[in-house]
């Protein structure tokens, strides 16, 4: 049995994004010839919610292994308070004395905490153990640099720095790479022509439908956040003004239905929850304001706190119908739509053209996925003119995408890299 051992700073009960590909993956590791470790940062340390529920989903013969981190009470002080920054040193101690003890044939980066991966070239030239990193996200970009401030994250001006310090430093020097999106990989490859020869893979998340079961026996759990005299339409993820241009053309053509019969589809109410990474009612909202120009905000209703990760399928499978905006950034891969897909309602989607999700999405065979550019008003008319008369046929995906999609087969892949890695360097 090959050995691996995963970083993941984030993990259950942490309720993060960046952690989902390894949770989803763990039950499928060991079958296909990898035996896993992972080591995590205390949920203690952790500055995010947690979901205990996520913790039935982890094989309990999987070891973690914890470590600290500087508390974020602390580093703030200085402008800190990345885990990934605040655990580095944590980190390296700790695997320091894993590898000593033990052989490992791999060391997996699956995080958007990125600079924890500088790691994985120390101990790649202290013990020889090869690494990949999973690029779920652009590391260092170039996305928000001349757009106005107002725009970019906060403390960007030294994010930016950072990372295109530190990411030079991982990347030239991994064995391979996983990504979301060619489009990550391609930027990567050009920026850094080393690794082009090194394995990589485009890898999505997966559709894990031991979760839906999940939720549907804990559904009681949590408190219902719909109106159930009204048709609802749920979003559960962030916002931002890189989505004003998927969700621009459906407020518009909503606001034109009511204009055609107002008591029919006044019955229609836009959830858009957990829009904001923002502390628990400190988040600004950004979709509330776009609704108020289209003048339908008596029809829209933020809520800019999270919510948890079962909370959240529970809450797509009580709505109507669900709706997926797109980031205006092409690479956006919106990995939260197989949640969606799961709960099998009627979904509208809308990304820019070039983005994966779309392929994915009429892969499945998902009636209503368009791009920006070049959905009509007549195609968002005819969705919501299904959705108010009832007419939606029980949906059924395609069979073979499904499968195609799943976390098993999305396990599989990764696995085959891990192989590659290995193999290549023997």
């Amino acid at each position: 049995m090959k050995k691996l051992l995963v970083i993941s700073p984030y993990f259950p009960p942490v309720n993060a994004a960046d952690m989902q590909r390894v949770r989803m993956s763990l039950p499928y590791f060991t079958t296909l010839g990898w035996d896993v470790e992972v080591v995590t940062v205390d949920p203690i340390f952790a500055d995010l919610a947690e979901d205990d529920l996520l913790l039935q989903s982890v094989p309990a013969s999987v070891r973690i292994h914890y470590v600290k981190a500087l508390h974020k009470s602390f580093t703030s002080k200085f402008g800190l308070g990345s885990i990934a920054i605040r655990s580095l040193w944590y980190y390296k101690q700790k695997v320091n004395s894993i590898l000593k003890a033990d052989k490992f044939d791999l060391i997996y980066f699956s995080t958007t905490q990125f600079p924890v991966c500088v790691l994985g070239a120390y101990w790649k030239k202290r013990f020889g153990t090869p690494y990949v990193i999973d690029m779920q996200d652009p590391w260092h970009s170039d996305y928000y640099k001349n757009r106005p401030r107002s725009e970019q994250p906060p403390k960007y001006w030294f994010a930016y720095r950072l990372n295109k310090y530190l990411e030079p430093i991982a990347i030239k020097n991994a064995d391979g790479l996983v990504s979301v999106s060619t489009g990550y990989l391609d930027q990567l490859k050009s920026r850094y022509p080393t690794i082009r020869k090194i394995p990589s893979a485009v890898i999505t998340f997966g559709a894990f439908a031991p979760d839906l079961q999940i939720a549907k026996d804990n559904r009681a759990e949590f408190k219902p956040l719909l109106n159930n005299e009204h048709v609802n339409v749920v979003y559960i993820g962030r916002g931002g003004k890189d989505m004003k241009k998927a969700i621009d053309p459906v407020f518009a053509a909503f606001k034109s239905m009511l204009e055609q019969d107002v008591e029919k589809f006044s019955k229609i109410r836009f959830h858009f929850i957990g829009t904001s990474y923002a502390s628990m009612g400190k988040g600004v909202q950004t979709i509330s304001p776009l609704a108020r120009q289209h003048g339908i905000e008596k029809y829209v209703i933020e809520r800019t706190d999270r919510i948890s990760y079962y909370h959240t399928l529970v809450t797509l499978q009580q709505a109507n119908a669900l709706f997926i905006p797109g980031s205006d950034d092409p690479q956006y891969t919106a990995s939260k739509i197989f949640p969606y897909l799961l709960t099998s309602n009627p979904v509208l989607a809308i990304f820019n053209k070039q983005s994966s999700a779309i392929k994915i999405m009429s892969d499945y065979g998902v009636q209503h996925v368009y791009s920006y550019e070049e959905v009509s008003p007549t195609q968002l008319s005819f969705f919501f003119k299904q959705l108010m008369d009832d007419t939606y046929d029980t949906v059924r995906y395609n069979v073979h995408s499904i499968e195609k999609y799943s976390a098993a087969k999305m396990a599989q892949a990764q696995c085959h890299l891990f192989d590659q890695v290995i193999n290549a360097g023997s």
